[in-house]
């Protein structure tokens, strides 16, 4: 059994956070850096990398920039090698790389829909086999796949990332069980996240009339950020949920999925859509920072409607405390039941 998370904190974990270069992954770089951590920065862009590497240095960890197109099998396991031979090793490996197209099924090329399944189904799986090559020798490290309340509710306009992510899902638990079985210190965990404030809405591939947006209610990707550095510390439990939206979602997706069709039906199309026209810039073939573009940094355009925390991701996060005090709460009340009665 490897060393325990507190242990390895005091020498810095390495850390491995795919998709860095902007949004979620930019946000979770910098949470694990604010910790001490080193991380290495995996993403195709070039000026995003770059920036999260400036962050990540000035937030108190130590960045090492890898660039790589996670649907690469090769390319990730050579990005793997490269971060164990700087870092000596790896602690935590974070999949969170994804690829969109933003459009109804049948206006999404086969080539399309191919691409979105390698970057963000096979993108992950490469990354956790990378990831195990370093980690089952050792017999420790814990590897974090970054899901979504999609990875059990699909939802129109989106069939290509909702197929890959329930596709992640499936992976996901057929790995847990066999580390299970092994008796291995390794371990795996899937982190379920609702809609977020990331850059991604301005550079997917979208043929909508209106502007990509997130479903709200939204939330700022230090939420998510946050859900994930706990999850890596916390690999035993094999699933986490962010956000009311994300528990709410899922419950009456298990109760009354039927219902939950034609609701999406009737408001989905209208609610990843502003009235504004335009579409994203594109980063399904190449990277929308690069190579003269911008860094589009973790957060996206909206900021004034964002939530800045979540009681259902703190309450998961504490879920011993919480409990602990409703235990509190209950004895207290039996006590002063039992005092009026006597």
């Amino acid at each position: 059994m490897g060393r325990p998370w507190s242990a390895l904190s005091r020498h810095g974990r390495a850390v491995v956070v795919t998709g860095a270069s902007g949004g979620v992954g930019r946000a979770t770089a910098l949470a694990f850096a604010a910790r001490g951590d080193r991380v290495a920065l995996l993403a195709r862009g070039r000026e995003g990398l770059a920036a999260a590497a400036d962050e990540v240095q000035r937030a108190g960890g130590e960045a090492l920039v890898v660039p790589v197109d996670m649907s690469d099998a090769k390319a990730v396991d050579d990005a793997a090698q490269k971060v164990a031979d700087t870092f000596g090793g790896i602690d935590v490996w974070v999949n969170n790389a994804f690829a969109g197209v933003f459009a109804p099924f049948t206006d999404v090329t086969p080539d399309e829909f191919r691409r979105v399944t390698e970057v963000t189904y096979l993108g992950c799986v490469f990354g956790t086999r990378a990831a195990l090559r370093h980690m089952l020798p050792r017999d420790r490290g814990t590897v974090v796949q970054v899901g979504s309340a999609l990875a059990y509710r699909g939802i129109p306009l989106q069939s290509a990332y909702c197929g890959a992510k329930h596709a992640i899902q499936g992976f996901n638990e057929s790995l847990r069980c066999e580390l299970l079985h092994a008796g291995s210190g390794v371990r795996t965990t899937m982190v379920q996240l609702p809609a977020v404030n990331t850059p991604q809405f301005d550079w997917v591939l979208s043929r909508m009339p209106g502007r990509a947006r997130p479903v709200a209610p939204v939330y700022q990707p230090e939420v998510a950020a946050r859900a994930i550095v706990h999850a890596a510390a916390h690999g035993r439990r094999r699933e986490y949920w962010v956000g009311g939206s994300t528990v709410a979602t899922l419950l009456a997706n298990a109760v009354a999925p039927g219902l939950l069709d034609r609701y999406l039906a009737r408001n989905a199309f209208s609610a990843q859509q502003d009235d504004e026209t335009g579409s994203g810039v594109g980063n399904l073939w190449s990277p929308a920072d690069g190579p003269h573009g911008r860094d589009f940094g973790a957060h996206g355009r909206f900021d004034e409607e964002s939530l800045a925390g979540s009681s259902q991701e703190w309450l998961s996060r504490n879920r011993g405390r919480a409990g602990a005090a409703l235990l509190v709460g209950a004895g207290v009340l039996t006590a002063r039941a039992v005092r009026r009665r006597g």
